[in-house]
């Protein structure tokens, strides 16, 4: 019975010593020692951009303004300030399903339907390549200086599966956001998720590829891995602590072993 006392006592002690936290960690504009740095600066890592190609299934803006009334009127445009603020305020209401809805959807052919110009194969090409295209077969409607034409994305769709805060399918309304930022709106990973082997699938024009991605390693900001491309797909898989099921910490794990010894004790204790 000493034993067991002793482990109950062992196991309060830790327990109330690791939830303690001092207030210096947790308040922020202290006065501090003026010999610690206030700050510390790394090496400037150059920004990996690369264009990005329109895949199936990707949901484009196409915007065409014209001096034609009756062009506009076709091509479904209203006046230009309230479109902008229809878009703002429904695309913050849905999480961008405002693209989807007044957007073009790249089909199994990778064309794209739109008004008057009939369809148009946008796969494979950049939004800047998507624009000229589009420029140059309005050209037989309208002189080249009586439109204009842009193309952009409809936000950047992308899922988060496994040990993740919050799983789902998710849509960022900007052009273009970190891996980072993808994983902080997916709610970041749990305690028990393998940064060092997050699961990254990619679409392709010619298919699809799947990649091993170490977060653990500051090379990620360099590679081309670092910026998420629509459609991505991250999977995080569970460290073997959560499939052992031992605590995933030292505390958590002293008291697992702690309640077993505690168990054998009071068994053996029976049996005498």
């Amino acid at each position: 019975m000493k034993i067991f006392k002793f482990l109950l006592f062992a196991t309060s002690v830790v327990s109330m010593t690791a939830s303690c936290i001092s207030n210096e960690r947790i308040i922020y504009l202290q006065e501090t020692d003026e010999e610690i740095p206030l700050y510390t600066e790394s090496e400037l890592v150059p920004n990996m951009t690369e264009d990005y190609y329109l895949q199936y299934n990707d949901v484009v803006d196409i915007n065409v303004k014209t001096t034609s009334e009756e062009l506009n009127e076709i091509f479904g445009i209203a006046s230009g300030d309230q479109r902008m603020q229809m878009n703002m305020a429904q695309g913050a209401q849905n999480g961008g399903d405002i693209f989807f809805i007044n957007g073009y959807t790249l089909d199994e052919n990778g064309n794209v339907e739109i008004p008057l110009l009939g369809e148009i194969e946008l796969l494979g090409l950049t939004t800047k390549q998507a624009q000229s295209l589009i420029e140059e077969k309005l050209k037989a409607y309208v002189n080249e200086e009586d439109f204009f034409v842009r193309v952009r994305l409809g936000g950047v769709r992308f899922s988060a599966l496994g040990e993740f805060n919050r799983n789902g399918n998710f849509t960022i309304l900007q052009n273009r956001i970190s891996i980072f930022q993808a994983i902080a709106h997916a709610g970041d990973m749990t305690t028990t998720a393998k940064r060092n082997e997050v699961v990254l699938i990619r679409q392709y024009p010619e298919g699809t590829k799947s990649f091993r991605v170490n977060l653990n390693d500051q090379r990620i900001v360099e590679s081309e891995f670092y910026f998420i491309r629509p459609n991505d797909m991250l999977y995080a898989e569970p460290m073997k602590v959560r499939e052992l099921g031992t605590g995933v910490n030292f505390v958590q794990t002293f008291q697992l072993a702690v309640t077993t010894l505690s168990a054998v004790l009071l068994v053996l204790n029976a049996i005498n």
